[in-house]
């Protein structure tokens, strides 16, 4: 998300020693394309790729605006990569095995479902390829009030198939979400309406994470956790690698 790009300071800690799994590869970003990722940003992993491929869930977003479907994911200088529009949470468009890392800064904590979106996102990843996800810490954020989410939580969502269309945190967000801390929130009272229309504007944080819950997702997924980070003022980072 573009609000918080601006914010990331430099390069990250450790960088250099994962850059393999990027140098000359082909990848898949969800959500993007992210500033952080370009030339002397804090993550300079497009200066490195061969290709890359994009992933968003509407022809029309509040990040991106008006995008289209083919060769126009535009994320750098580079040849532009192919567009999908397709739900993070289904890839089934997409083969098993494809893409050598996957990229997903500020997007997985806009799912309903993250367990069902991470399984997707192995699936299409080749084995001994990385993740390299960035999540807020909800220390440093407008979801500071709100209790962490338990792996438990999202274990029930998966194995309920809980869809993109569900609304069970509202209650929760509308009593604890700081505004002052939301960037995003221009009116008050139509902050309500916006959180129910969640389905077409992908605004709220269904879950809320830190490093410690990240690790345990990684783990129960099965994913070597090779590099973790953090950029104030609330940018949580972690890499893994399929086995």
């Amino acid at each position: 998300m573009k609000i918080f790009e601006k914010l990331f300071q430099a390069k990250l800690e450790g960088f250099d020693q994962i850059k393999k799994y990027f140098k000359n590869k082909a990848g898949l970003e969800i959500g993007g394309p992210s500033e952080i990722f370009n030339r002397r940003k804090y993550i300079p992993v497009y200066p490195l790729i061969q290709r890359l491929d994009g992933v968003n869930f509407s022809t029309n977003t509040i990040w991106e605006n008006t995008i289209t479907k083919g060769f126009t994911y535009k994320y750098s200088n580079k040849t532009p990569g192919y567009q999908y529009i397709e739900e993070g949470t289904d890839l089934s468009v997409i083969k098993d095995d494809t893409y050598d890392f996957i990229l997903s800064s500020h997007s997985l904590e806009h799912m309903a479902n993250p367990l069902k979106a991470m399984k997707e996102w192995l699936r299409v990843l080749k084995k001994g390829g990385v993740i390299l996800a960035i999540l807020p810490d909800k220390r440093y954020t407008f979801d500071h009030k709100r209790p962490t989410t338990t792996l438990s939580h999202l274990q029930d969502d998966y194995n309920n198939d809980t869809q993109e269309d569900d609304l069970t945190h509202v209650d929760e967000i509308l009593a604890l979400h700081d505004l002052e801390l939301d960037p995003g929130v221009t009116n008050r009272d139509e902050f309500p309406a916006r959180c129910a229309n969640n389905i077409s504007n992908r605004c709220l944080h269904h879950h809320v994470f830190d490093i410690d819950l990240l690790r345990d997702v990684f783990a129960y997924l099965d994913l070597k956790v090779v590099l973790t980070g953090f950029s104030a003022p609330f940018h949580q980072i972690i890499v893994g690698v399929k086995n």
